[in-house]
C-alpha cells in the first residue's frame, strides 16, 4: 500500500541520529548475519489482512521509527510503511522452515519491518524487525499500537527521537568499569561440524513462572559448558533510566558476565542485581568499541570465528510478563507469544524468555548442524527442569 504524501511528509520530520548502540550492529550485520528481531503471536480466531494493513499504517504514522531508512548518520522516516504478507498455512507450522522467517531486511532500501499472517488451525501473526534500529522493548510499543488500532483506540505513539546519550545524563553519576577481559574462544556446547547457515530454534513452555529467570536460565546452562568457564551477554533496556520516554529505537546496552561450571543461580542472580544497582550498562556505553570490545575488534576478527570456538557462550534476554489483552481484538484470542532469537556472530547460542499467565516461554535460537538440536534440547529440558523445581 502506498502512502499518501501527507504521510510521508509526516514521518518525514522524524530524524534522529544513528547511535554508538546501532552501529555496532550495524558492523555485525556487516559479516552477514542478518541482524532480525522476530516476535510471533498465535492465537484463536481472525485477523483481517485489510484491517492489519491499516492498523500499521495508523500505528507507524504514531511510531515512525519502524519506517526509517539509513541516509549518512542519520535514520530518516522517509522509508516504506511496513507491509503486511499473508502467508500460506504452512507458514503457521512451529518448524518456521518457510522463508519468510529466514530473509533479511535492508536498513538502506527499507523496509525495516515487515508483517506476516498465517491463517490455519491457529492465526500466527509474525513481526520482523531490523535490530540495527529497534529492540524488544521498542518493538513491543509498536505491535501494542497496532493491536490498539485493530480495536479502534488511539495508539500511545512512539515518536521520541533520542538517543542513547540522553539516558547516560539520566542515569546521573555511573562509575567506569573496567572493560571485560578478552578471552580465548570457548569449545562449542551445540553439536559440531559445519553449519548451514541458518538458525536452528527450538521452542519450549514451561508450565512455571520462577523468579530470577536470567540467573536461573544461565545456571542450568552452566552445568552443559565444555569446559570449566563461559561467558555470557545480558541486555538491559536503557529506558529504565527514563521510563516516560516512548522510543522505538535500539536502546539496549549489555552487561557481560563470566560464568563458572555448576554456578549457582542466587550468587549469579545477586551479581546481576549489583551490576544494574551500580549501572553497569551505561559505564558499557562509554568504551572505545574498537579498543574494549570484548567479542570482536574488527569485521575482519568477527568473520574469523569459524563455529568450532566462541568467546561469548550465550545472550540470554528476559522479555517479561506478556500482556495479552494489549494483543487481543473482537475476533482474535491470543494464546502463545514467543520470540526467533537471531543468530549473532560472537555467540553460540541466543536464550529468550517471555512469562504468559502462569507459564514461561523459552525460545532457543542456535547454528544448525550435526548434533545442535539433540545438545540444544537436553539444555532446554534443564532449563524446564530449574524452572518447575523452583516453583
Amino acid at each position: 500500500m502506498t502512502a499518501t504524501a501527507t504521510e510521508t511528509a509526516t514521518r518525514g520530520t522524524y530524524t534522529r541520529r544513528i547511535s554508538q548502540i546501532e552501529r555496532g550492529y550495524l558492523n555485525a550485520a556487516a559479516t552477514g548475519t542478518p541482524q532480525l528481531i522476530q516476535m510471533v503471536i498465535e492465537g484463536e480466531g481472525r485477523v483481517e489482512p485489510d484491517a492489519l494493513r491499516q492498523a500499521v499504517r495508523t500505528a507507524t504514522l504514531a511510531g515512525p521509527g519502524l519506517a526509517v531508512r539509513r541516509r549518512g548518520a542519520t535514520w530518516r522516516a522517509d522509508g516504506p510503511v511496513p507491509p503486511v504478507v499473508e502467508l500460506p498455512a504452512a507458514a503457521a507450522d512451529p518448524s518456521f522452515d518457510h522463508p519468510f522467517f529466514h530473509r533479511d531486511l535492508d536498513v538502506v532500501t527499507g523496509p525495516v519491518c515487515e508483517v506476516g499472517l498465517a491463517a490455519g488451525p491457529v492465526t500466527r501473526l509474525v513481526v520482523r524487525a531490523s535490530h540495527i534500529v529497534t529492540d524488544g522493548r521498542g518493538l513491543r510499543q509498536w505491535i501494542a499500537d497496532v493491536f490498539r488500532a485493530l480495536r479502534g483506540e488511539e495508539p500511545l505513539g512512539a515518536d521520541s527521537t533520542v538517543d542513547d546519550t540522553h539516558f547516560r545524563t539520566a542515569a546521573g553519576a555511573v562509575a567506569p568499569a573496567e572493560p571485560p577481559a578478552r578471552i580465548p574462544g570457548l569449545p562449542a556446547v551445540l553439536g559440531h561440524g559445519p553449519a548451514t547457515g541458518r538458525p536452528l530454534w527450538l521452542r519450549r513452555r514451561v508450565p512455571a513462572c520462577p523468579s530470577a529467570v536470567t540467573a536461573r536460565i544461565a545456571a542450568a546452562l552452566s552445568r552443559h559448558l565444555a569446559g570449566d568457564t563461559g561467558r555470557l551477554l545480558v541486555p538491559v533496556d536503557l529506558r529504565r533510566h527514563d521510563p516516560d520516554v516512548r522510543s522505538t529505537a535500539n536502546l539496549t546496552s549489555q552487561l557481560v558476565l563470566d560464568l563458572d561450571r555448576d554456578t549457582d543461580w542466587r550468587a549469579l542472580h545477586g551479581r546481576i542485581v549489583r551490576a544494574l544497582v551500580t549501572k553497569r550498562e551505561v559505564a558499557a556505553l562509554s568504551r572505545d568499541f574498537l579498543r574494549q570490545n570484548p567479542f570482536a575488534n574488527s569485521l575482519s576478527e568477527a568473520r574469523e570465528l569459524d563455529g568450532t570456538r566462541f568467546p561469548c557462550t550465550a545472550i540470554i534476554t528476559d522479555h517479561g510478563r506478556i500482556d495479552t489483552d494489549e494483543l487481543r481484538t473482537e475476533h482474535f484470542r491470543p494464546t502463545g507469544f514467543a520470540t526467533l532469537p537471531m543468530l549473532v556472530p560472537y555467540a553460540e547460542m541466543f536464550l529468550s524468555s517471555c512469562r504468559i499467565g502462569d507459564e514461561t516461554e523459552l525460545t532457543l535460537s542456535c547454528r544448525d548442524r550435526a548434533g545442535a538440536r539433540e545438545a540444544a534440547g537436553r539444555v532446554l529440558d534443564d532449563i524446564a527442569q530449574a524452572f518447575t523445581a523452583a516453583a
